[in-house]
């Protein structure tokens, strides 16, 4: 029988800096969805990545003195190794930089366009380079992005525009035939309420006051906007490329739910099913925004030194406790609180005390009273009875909270079977039990239920702590691992466990504070002295004799394959001849540069740019029309320039 198809995606991450554990928890959200319905038994599509394209990542490239490539290739990795530290099984990451990304994006547009869908026109208004949205003076709150809460520009340039309106009743059909469509509620009602019924007012769609984008193919001056060539990604990374579709595509489309951020639901809800109406495209089936992580009562804020980064955590706590902090701490519907000493706190109860302790004393009893072997249930009372009970509830119970994506709530159902096993040692006494002939075999019908509830418990923490449960299922030689199994008591047959290993150890929490207080410290002292480098761009004759000049002859010149901008020259610097890559592909070619004497920096880091490692850079002037500064005389190849 084939099996149901469950399509899950994270928004993406944008690629302008390191994400903190707010930005993280979308991913281990939805990666404990993804696994509990594997568990269920569907057939689960998990797409994550990145969004790496924009005026913000171009001014940022530009202050670190990076090609934009170079500086989203950077991050890019970076997020997707906290993705991964984290543990989430996510079955594709997509780049927005992607090569048949791009080429579908620049279909899509142009089918837009010839559609009617998309036209030219002219924009004026105020701008919020963050967020890379345009504003009118009505929609800003005090002045400021209603959005990010920070300053906006007056911005004027001609762009292409979505009409919007044309499909404004349609939305709103859907969205009132299929109540599911929005969650939580409260976001829905927003939609309509504050954008749909007042009107959709059309949405620019391309730019050309930056150049770090996927070009207008039929126009070079305009590159595509951020909504087009980010929303797209949950149908190019399927296989869908405009003129064809490929048979992931026909498999996986629709998506069953897009995780996301409170903060984007206008643009999954609104945009997103209207260029999905304007492609002739199925709607998604749900869209779930989420809550934010807050640092106690404040949004996170490197300003505010609040800012928390999974991979620090991890590094303090290990990978599940984190997993568990997240998952747990927040509700649905309702943004959520982190800070060291709730972390702390919730380890020390929640993994130590109830699930640790729970584990490592059953392990203890049973190596203690029978050499670690498990017997199989002889002597029954009405307290087993109640336990067995209590346990296929709570199964119900946590299959229902995540079928809604009420996911702390299926957590919490969770850890109550381990504090309801606790509760049934003290009230069956093992260590009594223990002590007489006549009362063995009611200790190993015990010992078995609690061995039983800790597979069945094992099982249902899969999709939250992975490795724990792994851990607990080695610790018990667990053998039985299907989600169809905790649905009957008594599937552990008799074996033995292995001996007892503490999964979680108490935390001292007056030393492990200290230690972060340090830390936060000696964090503080670096950006600080890295804030005041950057204040002055004035620096002394022994920083400019850091840098390296030398005459460079160019032996060689192509073209960077799938890179419009990219030149890879072949440079001869006397003593050796080095490959640089430059984004000067628009100005420069083979018939003007060939055999030029040029300046190079030559003690620049090496980067890699489309897979080639750039081992120097040119100088150059201007913007609009770049100009190679070049070398008068006879000069030759090598020699330094000071």
């Amino acid at each position: 029988m084939e099996k149901e198809k469950f399509y899950i995606t994270t928004a993406i991450a944008y690629t302008s800096k390191k994400p903190h554990i707010g930005n993280t928890y979308e991913i281990i959200l939805t990666d404990a969805i993804a696994r509990f319905k594997r568990l269920q038994g569907y057939d689960v599509f998990f797409l994550t990545g990145t969004d790496e394209h924009g005026e913000k990542i171009e001014q940022l490239a530009k202050q670190s003195n990076m090609e934009p490539k170079a500086y989203v290739d950077i991050v890019a990795k970076e997020i997707k190794d906290i993705w991964d530290l984290m543990n989430t099984s996510y079955n594709k990451f997509i780049r927005t930089t992607d090569d048949y990304h791009e080429k579908t994006v620049q279909k899509i547009f142009k089918k837009l366009y010839e559609q009617g869908d998309i036209y030219k026109g002219f924009y004026e208004g105020l701008y919020c380079t963050p967020c890379e949205s345009f504003f009118t003076e009505t929609q800003l709150v005090d002045g400021k992005c209603p959005d990010c809460g920070r300053e906006v520009k007056p911005a004027k340039e001609e762009a292409y525009f979505f009409k919007m309106s044309k499909y404004q009743d349609r939305l709103l059909k859907y969205i009132e035939d299929n109540p599911g469509f929005i969650e939580p509620e409260a976001r829905k009602k927003e939609m309509i309420n504050n954008f749909i019924k007042p009107g959709l007012q059309d949405l620019c769609v391309s730019r050309t006051s930056f150049k770090w984008g996927i070009p207008v193919d039929f126009d070079p001056g305009h590159v595509v906007y951020v909504w087009i060539d980010a929303l797209t990604n949950y149908i190019t990374a399927l296989g869908y490329r405009c003129d064809s579709k490929d048979e992931l595509y026909t498999k996986y489309w629709p998506a069953d739910v897009h995780v996301i951020g409170k903060d984007i639901i206008r643009f999954h809800t609104i945009y997103w099913p209207i260029m999905l109406m304007a492609l002739g495209e199925e709607l998604p089936k749900k869209v779930y925004g989420h809550g934010w992580y807050l640092f106690g009562e404040d949004k996170m804020s490197k300003s505010k030194g609040n800012v928390i980064y999974a991979d620090y955590l991890v590094k303090k706590f290990g990978v599940d406790a984190i997993r568990y902090y997240c998952l747990s701490e927040m509700s649905f519907a309702q943004d959520g609180s982190i800070t060291y000493v709730d972390i702390i706190n919730k380890y020390n109860s929640d993994l130590a005390n109830t699930l640790g302790n729970l584990v490592n004393r059953t392990v203890a009893m049973i190596n203690k009273y029978f050499e670690g072997n498990i017997y199989l249930p002889t002597n029954e009372e009405q307290v087993d009875i109640e336990l067995k009970q209590y346990i296929q509830d709570t199964i119900v119970r946590v299959e229902e909270n995540m079928n809604k994506l009420h996911v702390s709530d299926a957590l919490e159902e969770i850890m109550n079977i381990a504090k309801r096993c606790n509760k049934y040692i003290d009230e069956t006494e093992p260590w009594v039990l223990g002590k007489q002939e006549d009362t063995i075999p009611r200790l190993k019908t015990v010992l078995y239920n609690l061995i039983e509830a800790i597979r069945i418990l094992s099982i249902l923490l899969q999709s939250f702590m992975p490795e724990t449960a792994k851990k607990i299922q080695v610790q018990i030689n667990a053998n039985v691992l299907d989600f169809e199994s905790i649905k009957t008591f008594g599937k552990t047959e008799e074996g033995k466990v292995e001996k007892p290993e503490p999964l979680f150890a108490r935390i001292d929490d007056k030393k492990m504070l200290e230690e972060i207080q340090k830390d936060m410290e000696s964090e503080m002292k670096v950006e600080e002295e890295k804030k005041e480098e950057e204040k002055s761009n004035i620096i002394t004759i022994d920083d400019f004799e850091k840098v390296e000049l030398k005459v460079g002859q160019v032996l060689s010149v192509e073209k960077v394959e799938n890179a419009d901008k990219l030149l890879k020259l072949e440079v001869d610097l006397g003593t050796e001849t080095r490959t640089i890559v430059s984004g000067i592909a628009k100005w420069y070619n083979q018939d003007n540069l060939l055999n030029k004497k040029i300046v190079v920096v030559t003690n620049l880091k090496p980067v890699k740019l489309r897979g080639i490692e750039s081992n120097g850079m040119l100088l150059a002037a201007g913007e609009e029309d770049v100009k190679l500064l070049t070398i008068d005389g006879d000069l030759p190849a090598g020699t330094s320039i000071h």
